[in-house]
This record gives C-alpha cells, sequence and structure tokens, in this order.
C-alpha cells in the first residue's frame, strides 16, 4: 500500500456534474443574493424569511428524484471501502451541504459547512434532520423558551464542524487529495498547506489549476478524473 492515512476534501466542483449549482457566480452573488443577506446570522437576524426561502429551494432540489450521485462520488465510496478493507484510514472533508456522498455510500465524512437536510436550534446547536420547508413558526424544543429553528449550514463568520478532527487527520496524512474546489475559502483553503508541512504527497483533481503549491494535479470533470486517479491508487 503506497499511502496508508488518506484525506480527501471535497468542494462544490464534485457536485456540479449532479446538478447541483455552485452557490457562488462569478460577481459573488448567490443565486442573485447577497453573500450578506443569506449566509451570515446578520442577514438571517435582519430578514429570516429571505434566508429561509433560500435554504427552501436548495433542499427541495435534494429530493428531485434526477438528482444522483456521479461517478466521482460513487468512485470515492467504493474507495473507501476498499481501502479500509486493506488495513488503511480514510477521511472525506466535505465542504458541500449536499448529501450526495452520504447517498453513494461514503461513511466517514465531516460536512464541516453542515448539510441542507438538517436544522438546529441557534441556541442549544441541537440539530435535527429536516426535509421540507423550515419557516420562522417552527420552533425548538430543546429551550425553555422556544426559539425559531434555522439552517444547519456554516455561514461566513462562524465556525466550521469538527475543524480539530480535520487538522489532526491532515496532520497524520501521507496523501492529502483536493476535489473540486476553488482553494479560496479559508479555512479548508489552507488544508493542502498543512498536509504538506506535515508530509503528506498533495494532489489537486479538478476542472482546472486553482495554485501552485500541490504536488500533483490532473484536470477535467471530476466524473471522469477522479475514478481514473482512484484506480491507480487501489
Amino acid at each position: 500500500m503506497r499511502f496508508h492515512h488518506i484525506v480527501v476534501l471535497t468542494g462544490a466542483g464534485i457536485s456540479a456534474e449532479s446538478g447541483i449549482k455552485t452557490f457562488r457566480d462569478h460577481n459573488g452573488l448567490w443565486e442573485n443574493h447577497r453573500i450578506e443577506d443569506v449566509a451570515t446570522p446578520e442577514g438571517f437576524a435582519r430578514d429570516p424569511a429571505l434566508v429561509h426561502q433560500f435554504y427552501n429551494q436548495r433542499r427541495a432540489q435534494l429530493l428531485d428524484p434526477k438528482l444522483k450521485p456521479n461517478a466521482a462520488h460513487l468512485a470515492l465510496a467504493r474507495f473507501e471501502q476498499q481501502h479500509k478493507a486493506k488495513g488503511g484510514r480514510f477521511l472525506l472533508i466535505s465542504q458541500n451541504v449536499d448529501n450526495l456522498h452520504q447517498r453513494a455510500g461514503s461513511e466517514s465524512v465531516i460536512a464541516m459547512h453542515g448539510q441542507l437536510q438538517k436544522i438546529k436550534c441557534p441556541v442549544t446547536g441541537k440539530n435535527q434532520s429536516w426535509l421540507k420547508d423550515l419557516t420562522a413558526a417552527d420552533l425548538c424544543h430543546c429551550c425553555k423558551t422556544a426559539q425559531p429553528l434555522r439552517p444547519d449550514i456554516v455561514w461566513f463568520g462562524e465556525m466550521p464542524y469538527q475543524m480539530d478532527e480535520c487538522v489532526d487527520a491532515l496532520m497524520q496524512a501521507d496523501l492529502f487529495i483536493s476535489i473540486g474546489t476553488s482553494g479560496q475559502v479559508y479555512p479548508a483553503a489552507g488544508f493542502v498547506q498543512i498536509a504538506a508541512e506535515s508530509g503528506a504527497h498533495t494532489v489537486e483533481l479538478n476542472m482546472e489549476p486553482t495554485r501552485g503549491d500541490f504536488a500533483e494535479g490532473y484536470y477535467g470533470p471530476a466524473a471522469k478524473i477522479v475514478p481514473a486517479y482512484l484506480s491507480k491508487l487501489s
């Protein structure tokens, strides 16, 4: 086994081929909304109805029967099973808030930016699954004074989930693979540096090169290059 401890980071590019739009366009807008309006705690406090509408539309998309994991999602799930069966260690860190990795069969997944199909109490942080629309009338059951629930999404200005676990895995990894991510949003943009400084081989799989600090890179649609690259590791 050439690599024992593998950490994979995925971004919007891997899900785009399944039909999920990348939130941010070239003008910095998310579905024609300013990020400050739909992806910050301040935006939610200012106009919760707008924020609920935005994420309700995203959540509903995941229930579309035509939306399915693509070959890249499936290849990662198969590789994880094979690698673990040989005694290897594997962690998939996703910046995506969809559920396509889980639907493909991936098991060791950290959804560092939360998930569309979960909601949480803004006070206690307790979350739960949620498949329907969320409104300001939906309240938590964990507080003495019931609180309006919010999407379980990590917004700008908030700390991504399980960061300690992510960093620990990166520092132990001997292979780090970045798939379909722009490399511009921190803290995930700093993962390659953490892995490289800890001695890991670093690989970028993307539509085009995003930065110059990967040891190796392969470029093209994720559904093609991810299965091809992973087959070389098997």
